[in-house]
């Protein structure tokens, strides 16, 4: 960045929200107010990348210290987040004259863009503008995503709070089933998020030790659901355990490639919008086994979960925003901070870097020695590859038994722009 006055930055948040992105956003937000002669005002984009398009931008230099602080204990997205990709710059030229208009109108040479695998590739295409279309910008990304299937990254914030939520919820419903198996329910399935990689559903795993055995089944968007060996699975375990508890990725597929969970809508990225697979999986085992069952579906509860947040993902969270800070003042460009694992009983990792053209549009599945032979459970390297993310916990403040989190003013700044139209 050149010398002189201070440019300022823009942050945003994008796709699906987690349990602790808002501690990425303290740590971009706190870090760069430690920089004021490499950065200026931070600009938030309210509701993603739309808030850069739209010229919605927020003045975050109108929040205390402590509400930015406390947005490190507060779960969701800070500043609204979107499901919004930017096209190719030959398919929407105009959308990125519109990001250069506005970050010139706002003194904007930094871009950071909170998000997974579809917002790293937005991010990407933003680094491109200096040579595409001769604007200086720094775009960097910071990774999120509770799918967990980032590549590089040895795991993506927002996902050891779910999969902590997961274990923690399959433990407990387990109990609870276990309970009534005598004269009522033999059946739980729990549905999880994770279209295309089981990472989420594979964290129900680790609700079973050897303290506390649990028979649990966990259908993988990576294996081919057969019906046949499934009921037969069920069967034996509520055979020998008097119950049995199925995890459901949304994702899972039948041997035809079709998402169990099919609904026929599409998502704003394109995607198959999908959900409602345990009732579908409840049907498959009382027709086939006649057996009594109950479901639950995790949906928004597993990411919004911020009173169980795992203190590994907080603290990495946090840091990877931390990072993209220092990358930026740094001059980096066109990058994603990553965590690094050094070693994993004990514990350690650190920050590491990617180059952006290595992280976009590539997903991270699980791999086949992290899922047992019959294609149910997770084998001893899986969980220990799991466990070290659940660890600790980093509750928030609680008031009369409820848990304060803060809502910014998010003081919008002043237009300087005409209408834009998506």
């Amino acid at each position: 960045m050149a010398k002189g006055k201070p440019k300022n930055a823009f942050y945003a948040q994008s796709g699906g929200v987690t349990a602790v992105i808002n501690a990425s956003a303290c740590g971009v937000l706190e870090t760069a107010r430690k920089y004021p002669k490499k950065i200026g005002k931070v600009y938030a984009g309210r509701n993603g990348i739309i808030g850069a398009l739209t010229e919605d931008l927020i003045d975050t230099s109108k929040e205390s210290v402590a509400a930015i602080k406390a947005l490190r204990h507060t779960p969701s997205g800070a500043f609204g987040s979107c499901r919004y990709k930017l096209k190719s710059l030959e398919q929407n030229k105009r959308e990125y004259d519109r990001l250069i208009e506005v970050f010139k109108a706002h003194d904007i040479g930094y871009f950071f863009y909170n998000g997974g695998g579809d917002s790293a590739d937005t991010c990407l295409k933003v680094s491109q503008l200096s040579e595409t279309l001769g604007y200086p910008i720094q775009a960097i990304h910071v990774p999120k995503t509770v799918d967990n299937d980032l590549p590089i990254t040895d795991n993506c914030p927002g996902f050891g709070s779910v999969a902590k939520y997961i274990a923690v919820s399959t433990r407990e419903a387990s109990f609870d089933v276990a309970s009534m198996a005598k004269t009522s329910t033999k059946v739980f399935i729990l549905e999880v998020m994770g279209r295309h990689a089981g990472w989420i559903a594979a964290a129900g795993g680790l609700a079973s030790t050897q303290d506390t055995e649990i028979p649990i089944v966990i259908l993988f968007p990576e294996v081919s659901f057969d019906k046949a060996k499934f009921l037969a699975t069920v069967d034996a375990n509520v055979k020998k355990y008097g119950y049995c508890t199925v995890v459901v990725s949304e994702g899972v597929k039948s041997p035809d490639g079709k998402f169990l969970a099919d609904q026929g809508l599409k998502d704003a990225f394109g995607h198959a919008q999908l959900g409602g697979v345990a009732p579908v999986v409840a049907s498959i085992i009382k027709e086939g086994l006649g057996l009594k069952y109950h479901w639950g579906v995790a949906d928004y509860l597993q990411r919004a979960a911020r009173h169980i947040a795992s203190k590994s993902d907080v603290d990495q969270a946090y840091a990877m925003g931390k990072a993209a800070v220092e990358l930026a003042v740094k001059g980096k460009n066109s990058v994603m901070p990553t965590v690094e694992r050094v070693s994993s009983k004990p514990y350690k990792w650190k920050v590491g870097v990617a180059p952006l053209n290595k992280v976009a549009n590539v997903e991270k599945m699980m791999p086949k020695d992290f899922i047992t032979d019959d294609g149910f459970g997770i084998t001893a390297k899986c969980r220990t590859y799991l466990e070290p993310l659940i660890q600790g916990e980093d509750y928030p403040p609680y008031k009369n038994g409820m848990p304060q989190y803060v809502r910014l003013k998010n003081v919008a700044a002043k237009k300087k722009l005409g209408e834009f139209k998506l």
